[in-house]
């Protein structure tokens, strides 16, 4: 995952309070079980102390949102000013986690997954293509159709005469202009919007054509999905599900690319493993990506700036901190990730088995 979407976050003042839970709508007493699931992070809300003010911020996320529509998860990230993450998760969590604690808990949303970003859906055919930018959440900001000429794109039967010629170049001509004219207005919403990615529906060719016409910014994050049509509309249920799915994939792309790249890293210096390396290289802003396994409990020792985290008191203080204070390492390493510029959150799973359950690949 990305961390540039969390870059205002890294320094919001905490404490946060960090809600995962099952938000699926699938069932006629989905909003009685919505209701109880409320009561119960609220209960453990006020068990854990959290303060009034950011409960009701909590509140107001979990009870005032949209309904949902199928199956998932939600994330709730809140501190006393504001809500600071309110998203889908792409799969639902096991059960609900609720944390209270000085750094924003961001790994269930790195794991399980969510749209991170708006993204562009972009229904194709040879006449034109329905185009729209879905909100993180799903919800729609912006559609519209974009229609090419309107002059025929296909070749009829028999429709070459006497002294006409054979219209099939001007067939093929009048397809490449109108697909051109939905690349341009695709990439023209993909960079006012920031979206990413940008999602290629409709018959193969369609997709094809359009994938080729895409500028690079633009076709480094399309991703064609084999499901659906222009016909079906870019809001069905199959393209959701398509779509979803598609995103999942990813993630998985993402943790065999990063388990490919540590394991060719590993004795060459671009690679670490275990608190000590690690917490070594975000004081030194050297990670590009930090790996989360299976960190426990374990904690680590924060300062007051989120970058400066390590196992020590001594370290701690000959980078100038006066105050310390004992964290959950799977709170403080990605904030401080986060806050030293490192590109990407990734959440492991086997493939993976770093020493303390921490790992990074570095910058240098």
């Amino acid at each position: 995952m990305k961390t540039d979407r969390f870059q205002e976050l890294a320094s919001a003042p905490g404490p946060f309070a960090s809600v995962y839970f099952e938000d699926s709508h699938t069932t006629e007493d989905a909003a009685k079980v919505a209701e109880l699931t409320w009561r119960a992070i609220s209960g453990k809300l006020e068990e854990l102390g959290v303060s009034e003010e950011v409960r009701a911020n909590v509140e107001r996320a979990v009870t005032e949102g949209p309904t949902p529509v199928g199956t998932g998860g939600r994330a709730v990230v809140a501190n006393a000013e504001r809500v600071w993450v309110d998203e889908r998760l792409l799969r639902a969590p096991l059960q609900t986690e609720v944390r209270w604690s000085d750094s924003p808990h961001l790994v269930p949303l790195v794991e399980h997954g969510s749209r991170g970003r708006p993204h562009l859906v972009v229904a194709v055919d040879h006449v034109g293509a329905d185009v729209t930018v879905y909100d993180r959440n799903g919800g729609v900001v912006h559609e519209e159709s974009v229609d090419g000429e309107n002059h025929p794109v296909h070749k009829a039967a028999g429709a070459q005469a006497p002294g006409y010629g054979d219209p099939e170049p001007h067939v093929e001509e009048q397809r490449r202009r109108n697909i051109v004219k939905v690349a341009e207005r695709a990439t023209e919403l993909a960079d006012r919007y920031r979206t990413d990615p940008v999602f290629l529906i409709g018959e193969v060719r369609s997709r094809n054509d359009l994938a080729d016409a895409l500028v690079s910014r633009t076709a480094q994050v399309a991703v064609q999905v084999e499901t659906g049509s222009r016909a079906q509309g870019s809001d069905s249920a199959q393209t959701r599900a398509a779509v979803e799915e598609a995103l999942a994939l990813r993630r998985l792309a993402e943790m065999n690319e990063t388990t490919e790249r540590f394991r060719a890293g590993a004795g060459t210096g671009l690679a670490v493993e275990g608190l000590d390396e690690v917490t070594a290289a975000l004081r030194e802003r050297r990670v590009e990506t930090l790996i989360i396994g299976d960190i426990g409990d374990a904690t680590v020792l924060a300062g007051d700036d989120p970058s400066l985290v390590a196992r020590d008191t001594e370290t701690l203080s000959a980078m100038g901190t006066e105050n310390e204070r004992a964290c959950r390492a799977d709170d403080a390493l990605p904030a401080a990730a986060v806050a030293t510029g490192a590109d990407r959150l990734v959440r492991i799973d086997e493939r993976l088995s770093p020493a303390d359950g921490i790992a990074a690949l570095l910058r240098y």
